[in-house]
């Protein structure tokens, strides 16, 4: 490759995957993350290790972000030993979902210290971090597109959908806020299908060849409802607080939001009950104590 350096901070489960992405297209890393057991792997395999975001901005030319929440991004990039103060940085790019007036807050912050903030959120879960099968949701000029676009590659597809800040984070919110209603829904109807006397499978494989399937019937149920292992991969605090991203968005451009409102208060209950670090595919849980049934293939084991 040529002398550019890349920079990653957010090593967690996504973080980790599209890390090791940028190690397979033979790119120079440096990554950083507050947990040391998730530097190792990447360590291991050629990645230089830094201690914190300055530290990174200090050594890398593109620095890609993959955090949890809009307040650690917020810290990450402009805190007090954050991406804002390196040396060599030119670009930091937020894969995190944050909502667009945070993406656009720190965009102006990084500006201040001649570094261009780029919010280009992610969808596709751990399998397509893994495969490299990403959408990528990338809001940047025509001219920045060139410079980045060769580098998120190795995450996936890109769509450029726009040039303003904050405009990834918009289309991310409509993406997420689509995944949750599909979910909640035909968990709430899959559950409805059980009580009334029918087998799970059964539901499920009906719905898929019929007009009521989605990505909750195609691969959320196959893969961790109905086998009951409860791990696509996305925390329901985490989920939360997308959808949660999404309502006050919709409120602040004075959007319609009704089913919003409906999910939010789904997800928070999920989260409640079950607990915010249990995986999404929970929420069929919470409606199943509801109903007093079980939404499970024949061969699951017990829970």
């Amino acid at each position: 490759m040529t002398g550019q350096v890349l920079g990653f901070i957010g090593l967690g489960r996504m973080g980790g995957l599209m890390a090791a992405r940028l190690l397979d297209a033979g790119h120079r890393l440096v990554v950083c993350d507050t947990a040391p057991d998730a530097l190792a792997p990447l360590v291991t395999r050629g990645a230089e290790a830094a201690h914190d975001p300055a530290e990174v901005a200090d050594r890398a030319d593109i620095i890609i972000t993959c955090l949890p929440t809009p307040k650690v991004v917020e810290e990450v990039a402009l805190g007090v030993r954050g991406v804002a103060q390196g040396k060599r940085a030119k670009f930091m790019v937020d894969t995190s979902t944050t909502g667009s007036a945070v993406a656009a807050r720190i965009a102006a912050g990084l500006a201040q210290h001649g570094i261009t903030g780029i919010d280009a959120p992610v969808s596709g879960g751990l399998a397509g971090a893994r495969a490299g099968t990403l959408a990528v949701m990338l809001a940047c000029t025509p001219e920045q597109r060139l410079i980045l676009e060769p580098v998120l590659a190795a995450f996936g597809r890109i769509f450029h959908v726009g040039e303003k800040p904050g405009l990834g984070q918009s289309m991310k919110l409509v993406n997420n806020i689509l995944s949750a209603v599909s979910l909640a829904a035909t968990a709430e109807a899959v559950v409805m299908g059980v009580k009334a006397g029918l087998d799970a499978e059964t539901i499920i494989d009906v719905v898929n060849a019929g007009t009521g399937r989605s990505s909750a019937s195609q691969d959320k149920f196959p893969r961790a409802i109905l086998p009951r292992s409860f791990d696509f991969g996305m925390p329901a605090g985490l989920f939360l607080k997308d959808v949660g991203l999404y309502l006050s968005e919709a409120e602040a451009l004075d959007a319609p939001r009704e089913i919003a409102e409906v999910i939010v208060k789904h997800w928070r209950e999920t989260a409640e009950t079950q607990g915010a670090d249990q995986d999404m595919t929970t929420i069929v849980r919470m409606l199943e104590e509801r109903a007093g049934v079980r939404v499970a293939a024949k061969d699951a084991p017990n829970d």
